[in-house]
């Protein structure tokens, strides 16, 4: 049976390594990452034109590997001309398997593909245990094909974990491989 390769890595690296850092007992204390959420605003452009809405899902369907919905206002705001129930971005969570697989293409092929790349700041934490990072182009994953994008949108992902601090997450993300700027 196929098991994703940073699946792996956490059962056999990263618990051992956090249980040693964060001074934990039980195995069932460690922290770990319940689902990786990917959210892309297209904002005036898919209010504009709804084929872009159709070519977000498209792309975010590649990028996840799982199929991709457009997100819809809330409320109107005459301003932006935007009406209630109007798609307005795309999102997709992953969860399993897709979050490993998605979490190693990440870290190991897009973020190094990122122009003048100096690390992932340390400042996306709620204080909950969460993190959030922005990427700025979607252009940086390898399923997009550089010929067939209209317009570059960036995107956040965002890591949901049950580590009950941000101190816990930043060391979970770290053993992962996620390269932050102030690496002590």
């Amino acid at each position: 049976m196929y098991v994703p390769r940073y699946k792996e890595k956490y059962q056999k690296e990263v618990i051992p390594a956090l249980k040693e850092k964060l001074q934990i007992k039980s195995v069932m204390r460690v922290p770990k990452i319940t689902k990786i959420c990917l959210n892309q605003g297209l904002g005036k452009y898919g209010i504009a034109d709804k084929k872009l809405i159709d070519v977000g899902v498209q792309e975010m369907t590649l990028i996840a590997g799982q199929k991709a919905v457009p997100t819809k206002s809330k409320k109107d705001i005459s301003n932006f001309k935007l009406r209630r129930g109007m798609p307005i971005g795309v999102r997709v969570t992953l969860r399993g398997d897709r979050m490993y697989e998605f979490l190693d293409r990440l870290v190991s092929v897009s973020i190094p593909r990122i122009r003048d790349f100096k690390g992932i700041s340390d400042k996306g934490f709620d204080g909950r245990g969460n993190y959030t990072l922005g990427v700025p182009e979607q252009i940086i994953f390898p399923e997009i094909n550089l010929d067939k994008v209209s317009k570059i949108n960036g995107m956040d992902i965002t890591f949901v974990t049950t580590a009950r601090n941000d101190k816990e997450c930043l060391e979970l993300l770290k053993e992962f491989g996620l390269p932050f700027k102030n690496q002590k």
